[in-house]
This record gives C-alpha cells, sequence and structure tokens, in this order.
C-alpha cells in the first residue's frame, strides 16, 4: 500500500512539473516573440487565407512562435491537405488530430477564429497533454524496465526540461510520438503486447522512425523464445510445444511487424494515388495565391499537367525516400562538409551523452551484450536481476537508442539530432538521471554523503518516499539540484546545463525563424 502510494505521489510530481514547465514555455516564446524580431527565413511559409481578423492577430502574437519551419508544414496540411508534393515527408496522424480538434473542441470558437488560428490553438492544446502524458509514460517506463523508482522519477522530471522541448510544444509531431513511442514501450513492457503494438502502429503513422520500433517487438518475442528453450533444454517431450511456440511467436511478431508498417505503406500508397494518377483538374480548386507559390518556389502540385513525378516509375514508389533525397538532400554523409561544423556542434552534446551511454551499458555488461540479452542470467534465475540503469532489461533500448544516434549523425541533418533522439528514446533522460544519482550528493540521503562503499541504490535521496525527506527539502530533486546549483558537482552542471541551455536557446531562437536543431 505504502509502495502505490509513493508511486502516486510521483507520478503526480511528474504530471504537475511537466505541466507548470508547458506553461512557463508558453509564456517565455510569447514574451521572446514580441521582444525580438522574426528573422527573414527561407522557410516554407504559405500565404494567410483568408485575411486574418483581429484575434486571429492577437493569437498569432501571442502564439505565432510555435508555427515556425516544419510547424507550418503541419499546419498547412491540416488545413489544405497534401497539396505539394514535398509536404508528404510528413505523416498524416498529426494533422489530422489538429484539425478533429479544431473542427470538434473549438468548432464555437469559428466566428471568432478563422480554421488556421484555430489549428494552431489545437496544436498547443495537443502539444501540452501529449508532453505532460510522455512524460507519465516515461515515468511508468522506467518503473518496470529500470526497477528503481528514484531513476525513473528523476528521468521523468528531466524530460519537461528536455534540450528539445521546444518541439514538444510547437506544431510539431514530437510529442505525440513520444507519447505513443513510450506507452507502446511500457504496455510491451508489462506483457500486453497486442495494446503495445497497437500503439507502436499509431507512432509509425506519425513518424517515419517509428518504423523501427518493430525492433522492440522482434525482439520480445525472440527473446521470450529464447528463454522458454533454456529453460526446456534437457527435456525432449517439451520441444513438440516449443515448436508450436515458436509457429505461434513467428505469426504473432510477423503480425504485430505487419501492424506496424501499415499506416507508413498505406500513406505510400495515397501518395502515389494522388500525384501519379491521372490529373483530376486539382488546378481548378487550389486557390490562386497558392498556385502562385507553387510557380515561384518550384514545388509540385498533384496531377499538374499530366506531368507525373520521377518516383512514379520507380519500382518501389517511395514518395517518402524521394522528398528527402531531392527536397532536403538527406543521405549517408552528405553533412559531412566543413560549412556544416556549427550544426555537428549543436548536436555534440547529445552525441556524446548517447554515446557515453553506450559504453557505459557495454563494459557493464559485456557479456550480455554479446550474447543479445538472450542469455538467462543466474541473478534472473535466482529471482534477484540487477537494477538501475546497467540491468539486463535496458539492453534493447540502448541498441535502439545507439543504432538510432548512428542513423541520425551520418544520414540525416545532424543538427535534428537532439530532438530525434529526445523524442524517439528514453535512454537520454535514463542515462542522465542515473550519473546524476550515481555522482550528485545532493541526491544522497543524509549521514551517508562521505560513504562510497555503500550502492548508491541504498542512499539516494530521490529512491526514498516523498514523506521520508527531511524537513526543509524538495520534494522534487530537480528544484532540489537547481536550487543547489552553485554547490552541485560539475558533472552535475554540466547535465542541467545542458538541458535547460537548450531548452532556452530554443525558444529564443526557434521562435523567431531562427535556425535551430
Amino acid at each position: 500500500m505504502e509502495l502505490v502510494s509513493r508511486q502516486d505521489a510521483h507520478l503526480r510530481e511528474v504530471v504537475w512539473t511537466s505541466a507548470g514547465l508547458q506553461s512557463s514555455l508558453l509564456f517565455f516564446q510569447a514574451l521572446f516573440n514580441l521582444l525580438l524580431p522574426d528573422h527573414a527565413a527561407d522557410a516554407f511559409s504559405p500565404p494567410r487565407l483568408p485575411e486574418p481578423g483581429l484575434w486571429d492577430l492577437l493569437l498569432e502574437r501571442l502564439l505565432g512562435g510555435l508555427s515556425r519551419w516544419d510547424a507550418e508544414h503541419f499546419l498547412f496540411i491540416a488545413e489544405r491537405g497534401y497539396l505539394y508534393e514535398h509536404n508528404c515527408a510528413f505523416l498524416p496522424l498529426y494533422p489530422l488530430s489538429l484539425r478533429a480538434v479544431a473542427e470538434g473542441a473549438l468548432w464555437p470558437l469559428q466566428p471568432l477564429l478563422r480554421l488556421r488560428s484555430r489549428l494552431l490553438l489545437s496544436a498547443v492544446l495537443l502539444n501540452s497533454l501529449f508532453s505532460t502524458l510522455a512524460a507519465a509514460a516515461l515515468y511508468k517506463l522506467g518503473c518496470v524496465v529500470l526497477q528503481r523508482r528514484g531513476v525513473a522519477f528523476l528521468a521523468a522530471l528531466l524530460f519537461p526540461v528536455s534540450p528539445a522541448n521546444v518541439f514538444m510544444a510547437a506544431a510539431y509531431s514530437e510529442s505525440m510520438f513520444a507519447f505513443l513511442a513510450f506507452s507502446a514501450m511500457w504496455q510491451l513492457e508489462k506483457g500486453q503486447s497486442w495494446l503495445g503494438g497497437l500503439l507502436f502502429s499509431l507512432a509509425s503513422g506519425v513518424r517515419a522512425n517509428g518504423l523501427i520500433n518493430a525492433g522492440f517487438v522482434l525482439y520480445a518475442h525472440s527473446k521470450c523464445f529464447a528463454l522458454q528453450l533454456q529453460v526446456g533444454s534437457g527435456s525432449l517431450r517439451k520441444l513438440p510445444p516449443l515448436w508450436k511456440q515458436l509457429l505461434s511467436m513467428t505469426s504473432s511478431a510477423v503480425l504485430m511487424c505487419a501492424g506496424i508498417f501499415l499506416p507508413f505503406a498505406l500513406f505510400q500508397y495515397y501518395a502515389y494515388v494522388r500525384f501519379c494518377g491521372p490529373g483530376t483538374g486539382l488546378e481548378q480548386t487550389v486557390p490562386g495565391p497558392l498556385l502562385q507559390l507553387a510557380l515561384d518556389k518550384g514545388y509540385r502540385l498533384a496531377a499538374r499537367n499530366g506531368v507525373k513525378p520521377p518516383w512514379c516509375s520507380w519500382r518501389f514508389p517511395v514518395v517518402y525516400s524521394y522528398i528527402q533525397d531531392t527536397y532536403w538532400n538527406v543521405g549517408f554523409l552528405r553533412y559531412f562538409e566543413l560549412r556544416q561544423t556549427p550544426n555537428f556542434l549543436l548536436a555534440l552534446p547529445v552525441t556524446l551523452l548517447g554515446s557515453w551511454a553506450a559504453w557505459t551499458y557495454l563494459i557493464a555488461n559485456p557479456r550480455h551484450c554479446l550474447t543479445l540479452g538472450l542469455e538467462r542470467r543466474k541473478s534472473e534465475e535466482e529471482g534477484k536481476p540487477r537494477a538501475g540503469f546497467c540491468c539486463p532489461a535496458v539492453f534493447v533500448y540502448v541498441v535502439h537508442a545507439t543504432v538510432s544516434l548512428a542513423v541520425g549523425f551520418f544520414c540525416m541533418h545532424v543538427q535534428v539530432l537532439t530532438r530525434f533522439l529526445g523524442s524517439c528514446s528514453p535512454i537520454l533522460y535514463w542515462f542522465s538521471a542515473h550519473l546524476l544519482q550515481e555522482y550528485e550528493p545532493f541526491l544522497w540521503s543524509e549521514g551517508t554523503d562521505n560513504q562510497t562503499a555503500a550502492p548508491r541504490s541504498e542512499k539516494s535521496l530521490v529512491d526514498k518516499s516523498p514523506g521520508s525527506c527531511r524537513k526543509g527539502t524538495s520534494e522534487n530533486p530537480l528544484v532540489r539540484l537547481l536550487m543547489n546549483f552553485r554547490l552541485i558537482t560539475p558533472l552535475s552542471k554540466c547535465i542541467l546545463g545542458f538541458f535547460l541551455s537548450y531548452w532556452l536557446l530554443g525558444l529564443i531562437l526557434h521562435c523567431n525563424f531562427l535556425p535551430w536543431t
């Protein structure tokens, strides 16, 4: 009963911290958007149709900082659909959600606000909700995987001050993806594989990197079968049931992976029909200013003049790959140019942190990594598995984060690596929390600050219940660290400095159309 109460207290603290920081973010983005002039960026910026009214202009002044860069694409798609070819780089579930809220819950505001303004307001409301739910899901996932509520609690508190947090609040799909991905991982860890698969499937309809999550499903089924083989080895009578289980697990894994790939495949088919099918006279239904924008910028409209784009004749006509290659020059080592040095420096902190996490886990579990975590360990057989960041259950998450890091570093625009990892993997938060809890004395319990022999799991303040903290100290370990920032260790200053500086710089730069991650 005490454990449940303690978990509820931690979860409430995570929710309130996330909600409070989201409110602060909205305030500061409005302030910076009012004080600083917008940079004249060469970015997608369609004309506003119809002309905005008084309330539209007011909303734009207050929340316009959250509609910059790629947010323009999401809002445009939600309003106009996939009018231009390069809009197809952005998957449909998030824009559809914006449209549903704008036309549903915000329909009473129709006399005051045009559709685009209601879409922007929908994005702010939805992303605030998704960010808070993602933090809660991260906490629940951490409790199950790490078996250390202290690390899980601190990691979930770090999520609202993520270096990528401006993208969690802006009209981007990161917060929705993080919520779906973390929730799917949590359900998978609890044994709810079909629910986890459904959430992974929804995530792949939000962002294309959701396809990588099929690896979690394959690994879970492989590990389950491998452990059953080890338990049942030496008993010939158990072989037929194992073969039946193999067939059952294989079919289950194939179906779940197919479900994860289905939204992406359906969207590629939709794009093929729209841009490669016969002309439908679409030009007559597109407003003149949007047609002129297509002419000025070279944007390809659907089925224009019967001229089909080159990807239509591919053996596998995947518009997503074509857009990444043609419009954004995404590909292996293509970003390795001297002039991109500032962007590599922007990605350096998250690259170092992700690499350090992978190295730490490898050094702590060399045999576990070599056997891909499929070998049953003695501690597991005795019912005493290792807890914390270096526990066996973290292996698949480290692999996922490392693969994502490598793909982002070598094949993508490297400056997006911070938000790419921050929205798809819990490792960034788990490892940061692990370092803080292991090496920061302010998170150790009273009277043990100078003890080094005892394991940190026995003396961490954040592992104690909120009511057991000594009088006058904060129940929130993140607040406690910030209140004692001058006194904490250099490592803690570096970690918190990275999170907070990117949180603030992201607001200042991104909200004013200045280049950011």
